[in-house]
């Protein structure tokens, strides 16, 4: 028996194992994403809830093309009467230009009624840059410009063009905590003191595979509201339940 030729089969199998293998792993996945939701409810002397909604969205086709999305909507009730009522929205589309420079569209929605701020719409544009890039860290900055339309009750549609700013920082704690924090600003040019500045930094968690338990602190800053009666800061402390897709 001729016991070359006998293994020849079985070499030839050992051999085409790993790309055999490689061709079962699942291609990545274009769609990724995430959503949450919290509660939180208080009876006795007062009788509070409040309950926040949260979803992010990416497509990334591993181009140069990465198109993401994200909202928040917060809601809280005492004694019946409603405290709190925001909704905020982000669309943005990033093209690489190299490994650390892209640029990128954006339009944010928000609504606040208890800020005097029917809706707030602001499409911009702009570059950005990836100051610092690890695979546990990511440090960036962008800025540009566009436009806004904010409504106000008993006021007329105010529109003016916007120079916009933000920088965003993630770091991977661990393998199952992550740390993020983003800023995002728009000053009207027709008045550079009537500027919107947004603050939030979260801390992640993995309960599960598909599981997150997330911790988050929000500020948004409204340097010029629609009437004395309205307060420039509101703060937010969130905690949510984090399902992954």
């Amino acid at each position: 028996m001729n016991w070359k030729t006998a293994l020849a089969p079985l070499g030839i199998l050992i051999l085409t194992l790993p790309v055999m293998a490689q061709a079962q792993q699942a291609p990545p996945k274009v769609y990724t994403g995430s959503f949450g939701a919290g509660y939180a409810l208080t009876g006795g002397n007062t009788d509070t809830s409040s309950f926040n909604l949260g979803f992010e969205l990416t497509r990334d086709p591993k181009t140069k093309n990465l198109v993401k999305s994200n909202g928040l909507y917060l809601r809280s009730d005492q004694d019946n009467e409603t405290t709190a009522d925001r909704l905020r929205l982000d669309a943005r589309d990033e093209y690489a230009l190299s490994q650390r420079t892209f640029i990128f569209g954006d339009l944010l929605y928000l609504r606040d009624p208890f800020k005097d701020i029917t809706y707030l719409l602001n499409p911009q544009g702009g570059i950005g840059y990836r100051l610092y890039m690890t695979d546990r860290a990511v440090f960036s900055l962008s800025g540009g410009g566009g436009a806004v339309w904010e409504n106000n009750p008993g006021w007329d549609v105010n529109a003016s063009g916007t120079l916009n700013a933000g920088e965003n920082f993630s770091y991977k704690i661990s393998d199952i905590a992550r740390l993020t924090q983003v800023i995002a600003g728009l000053w009207k040019t027709e008045d550079f003191d009537d500027y919107l500045i947004h603050f939030g930094i979260a801390l992640a968690t993995s309960i599960t595979k598909s599981a997150e338990l997330k911790v988050e602190f929000l500020d948004d800053h409204k340097n010029v509201t629609p009437n004395p009666g309205v307060k420039k800061n509101d703060t937010a402390f969130i905690t949510s339940f984090i399902y992954k897709f």
